[in-house]
């Protein structure tokens, strides 16, 4: 049987949220281990899938630009350790809390960049890569599960490793929002296409991206199985319609001038804007 769907970009994290909350890893982690969320959209959804409550969002892509939030206070944790069932705040205290973790302890992170071969990467824009840039290399050479979540709206058109090489927040010399670098992941990505076929004994193939009228970005797939497990997305894909963005309201406030982390930024054409002879000089 065959079931042509849409998703838009909530709805494909809210269905992601959802299978990576199904891994084996992730429950096995979450009853009887250590679970690292670290915060943003789609791992936001996991944690309202988890435990009820959204994260707080920090940097992200806005029609500005790359931007970070207007208060330092989130009103949510950015990221939160769940440690057999208990959640704490890992905000003040990320590398303590990865130090301590084992081969069956699970980190989750987002991705802001994915390529056709399942490579991933996050965009940094604070020195050194701000805490992610100083523990994923250490987490991955641990052996470390590693859990990227990361919408197919993420697919760039070339390979990660290119993408890496073109960027740099010292090489930027103008940039709408704070300039960024990419810091590679190496983990188990789930988009929503895999996220299906976790869901659901099913082949997912993707046959249009993009749309109009709130459905920018959105994904389109042929789902592919036995009459019984193609109900189970039907029936999925009902409950998850019409989704929003997850994350704590007021961290969606973004940066303005002399915002909460703009000493750090670098090349930002809103913290200092460009002379209007700029493009005159030599």
């Amino acid at each position: 049987m065959l079931l042509q769907l849409s998703l838009t970009v909530p709805e494909a994290k809210a269905v992601i949220a959802k299978a990576a909350a199904e891994l084996p890893e992730m429950k096995k982690a979450f009853t009887g281990g250590t679970l690292f969320l670290k915060g943003g959209t789609t791992v936001s959804k996991l944690a309202e899938e988890l435990v009820g409550r959204p994260l707080g969002i920090c940097g992200r892509v806005s029609p500005f630009g790359t931007k970070g939030p207007r208060y330092v206070d989130l009103g949510a944790p950015h990221s939160i350790v769940i440690e057999k069932g208990e959640i704490r705040i890992a905000d003040d205290g990320e590398e303590q809390e990865v130090i301590k973790f084992g081969r069956d302890d699970v980190f989750v992170i987002g991705a802001n960049a994915i390529d056709i071969h399942g490579n991933a990467a996050m965009m940094a824009g604070s020195t050194l890569g701000g805490t992610p840039g100083k523990i994923l290399g250490g987490l991955m050479a641990e052996g470390v599960q590693v859990v990227i979540l990361a919408g197919l709206e993420k697919l760039i058109p070339i390979d990660i490793s290119s993408a890496v090489k073109a960027c740099g927040r010292k090489k930027i010399d103008i940039s709408f929002g704070m300039a960024v670098g990419l810091i590679p992941i190496v983990g188990k990505l789930i988009t929503e296409q895999t996220a299906l076929e976790i869901l659901a004994d099913v082949k997912c193939t993707v046959i249009g991206k993009g749309g109009i009228c709130g459905a920018e970005g959105a994904t389109v797939m042929v789902v592919e199985g036995s009459k019984s497990e193609v109900k189970k997305v039907y029936n999925l894909i009902q409950t998850i319609k019409g989704a929003t963005h997850s994350g704590a309201e007021k961290s969606f406030a973004e940066c303005k001038k002399a915002g909460p982390g703009c000493q750090d930024d670098l090349a930002c054409l809103y913290k200092k804007p460009i002379a209007d002879n700029y493009w005159d000089q030599e």
